[in-house]
């Protein structure tokens, strides 16, 4: 644990009892901001945490990406005993986050009411796939059923022309929705800290996924009457893709006409910087084909370290296109620290991304590496009163649990 200047949530206390991604995607930010996060998880465990090829179990590579700066509490909250636990727990709280499906986490006793009725201004963060107020409402929800159910899968075909959906490789709806999380957490905890209320948050996954996703492909539907069909077709059309250069790819990305014409004095082309459709954007757009197929034809003359090195002298806004698995040497990476090797307890080393948000005062970190199921399950309680006799009880009745 490296010591550090306190991040702007310290002392802020969240109960993080979600899985998956969105969830400890959001809890995992708060933990960097400095919050005290306390993952309770289940026996049964996180299915992350059994993804890839970790040395020890239980620390798979999506766990280990969205769980560092957390504690472990592993609790059975079927078992007597444990509900007390996460009553006391609350009581010292200031946000209950889950993923709980609404009916289960009523039955076992920590619903908005209920979790309210122990700790009156509790910020009560619900994920859930779909908003309650929709027939879908209590419904499943993945990352994959959310890309389909809300558009996500059928983009490639405005690109490639195949109308077989095909969901974006990542997993999109997750973490965009883990984003909308945190900002939602942050925001009931500024309205709190104004007015001393707490509140219920629902978070749902499609509605968070959709209005991400029609930010621009609402295209010229948005307005009444409608003036043209859904879709940017700008960011769709097949020719935005890499250039190929001599020895590789490179992205250029020309805003404007005078910036087009202007790349078009750089190299051999059949096209003259002084063509009038330079001169109108409309008259640009409708040749875009033209200008596409010779922009493409001549990046060839190049390599990709001259091309680079020409359009920035150029103020023609250009980069490198790196594919993932090198992406960890990228210069400007490696100068902004942005992957962190780091040394673990329980798993090998690993490498860690850093927070991205640079604070002058209080700085984002990473103070504890993601833990082990239960790592800390003693040192909470005790936190909260119990005796070592006290845990040892609970956990000889199988209330608690490590790995």
């Amino acid at each position: 644990m490296t010591e550090t200047k306190p991040g702007p949530l310290d002392g802020i206390k969240i109960l993080d009892l979600s899985t998956v991604l969105l969830g400890p995607y959001a809890g995992q930010i708060m933990g960097d901001l400095g919050a005290d996060v306390i993952r309770v998880e289940s026996p049964q465990s996180d299915i992350t945490r059994w993804s890839g090829d970790a040395s020890q179990p239980g620390f798979g590579f999506l766990f280990m990406n969205a769980n560092r700066n957390k504690r472990s509490l592993c609790l059975n909250l079927k078992k007597d005993g444990a509900k007390e636990i996460l009553t006391r727990m609350i009581k010292e709280a200031d946000v209950f986050l889950h993923n709980i499906r609404l009916d289960a986490i009523e039955r076992l006793g920590f619903g908005y009411e209920d979790v309210k009725a122990i700790k009156e201004d509790i910020v009560y963060v619900h994920a859930v796939g779909y908003g309650s107020d929709g027939p879908y409402a209590g419904q499943p929800a993945y990352d994959d059923l959310i890309q389909a159910a809300g558009g996500g899968a059928t983009l490639g075909q405005y690109i490639d022309g195949d109308e077989d959906p095909k969901l974006i490789p990542t997993l999109i709806a997750d973490k965009t929705s883990g984003l909308h999380c945190a900002y939602a957490l942050l925001a009931a905890l500024f309205h709190r800290e104004r007015t001393g209320q707490g509140q219920y948050v629902e978070v749902p996954m499609l509605e968070s996924f959709v209005s991400f996703l029609m930010m621009d492909h609402m295209g010229n539907r948005i307005y009444e009457p409608e003036r043209g069909i859904v879709g940017y077709h700008k960011v769709s059309n097949p020719n935005r893709r890499p250039y190929k250069t001599s020895d590789g790819y490179i992205y250029i990305m020309p805003m404007g006409p005078d910036v087009w014409a202007k790349l078009f004095t750089l190299g051999d082309s059949d096209i003259a910087p002084d063509d009038p459709m330079f001169t109108d954007m409309d008259l640009m757009l409708a040749n875009l084909p033209q200008i596409y197929e010779a922009m493409h034809a001549m990046t060839k003359q190049k390599t990709t370290q001259e091309w680079y090195d020409l359009l920035s002298a150029n103020d023609i806004p250009v980069m490198y296109v790196n594919d993932i698995d090198g992406l960890m040497d990228d210069p400007h990476l490696k100068a902004v620290n942005m992957f962190e090797s780091r040394s673990h307890h329980r798993e090998t080393g690993y490498i860690s991304t850093k927070h991205p948000i640079k604070f002058s005062e209080t700085p984002a970190s990473v103070r504890r590496d993601p833990p082990g199921l239960g790592e800390h399950n003693r040192e909470i309680l005790l936190e909260y009163g119990y005796s070592d006799e006290e845990v040892d009880a609970l956990e000889e009745g199988r209330v608690l649990r490590s790995l």
